[in-house]
């Protein structure tokens, strides 16, 4: 199909959607994940949260686990989750998404350099201080997914990414374990750490929100 100037889907949201998936071995499964989201534009308003999973496969919460997500608009992420997140292959079945604890943000610091050597989200909540660090980034690469080819299978995505060939996911202070490897990313091999701003999720001849 061509291309049109005016995309006749649905907006659902748009914004940041950066991650760091590490693992132990590089053909084994992951063991340490986290994402970070800043919605500028949703049917639930806007907001930032950090997700991590240090045991994703674990039903436990923080303090028992380090399985936990800090955010400032818990309705808008708990849709955002339930549409998206836990439909994405990397998050799919994790029972330590469905068992995490839910923490409100009380300060989000951004930390940009020029886009090549560092960046960093610093989130900060009762007890809790997550940091997400991405280092040795790569050029930006727009992004354009078909409803076929997408995570979810029923949205399109639009997006611009930056791989990390290294990445920090620190937890009040405390490195989790893994690190940063490859993956098949529409026929090109990338890091399993990314920035991905300007990221926009369409519905197809979407109608209104129920909302």
């Amino acid at each position: 199909m061509s291309r049109v100037p005016i995309n006749p889907g649905r907006v659902d949201w748009s914004g940041e959607n950066p991650g760091i998936y590490l693992k132990d071995t590089p053909d084994g499964d992951y063991t340490t994940l986290a994402v970070f989201f800043r919605v500028v534009l949703s049917p639930y308003g806007r907001g930032q949260a950090a997700v991590v999973l240090g045991a994703p496969d674990e039903a436990k919460g923080w303090p028992d686990a380090p399985n936990l997500i800090v955010t400032d608009n818990q309705r808008m992420m708990r849709w955002i989750i339930e549409g998206w997140l836990s439909k994405f292959p990397t998050f799919l079945g994790r029972e330590g998404l469905a068992a995490m604890t839910w923490l409100d943000c009380e300060s989000v610091v951004t930390a940009p350099t020029d886009l090549k050597t560092r960046y960093s989200e610093t989130l900060r909540a009762p007890g809790v201080t997550v940091d997400l660090i991405w280092e040795t980034l790569g050029p930006p690469l727009p992004v354009e997914v078909t409803k076929e080819n997408s995570a979810t299978k029923e949205h399109e995505m639009y997006s611009v990414f930056q791989e990390a060939k290294s990445a920090e996911i620190r937890l009040n202070g405390t490195a989790l374990p893994g690190f940063v490897a490859d993956r098949q990313f529409f026929g090109r091999t990338m890091s399993t750490a990314f920035l991905a701003f300007s990221e926009t999720w369409v519905t197809p001849n979407g109608g209104p929100y129920a909302a």
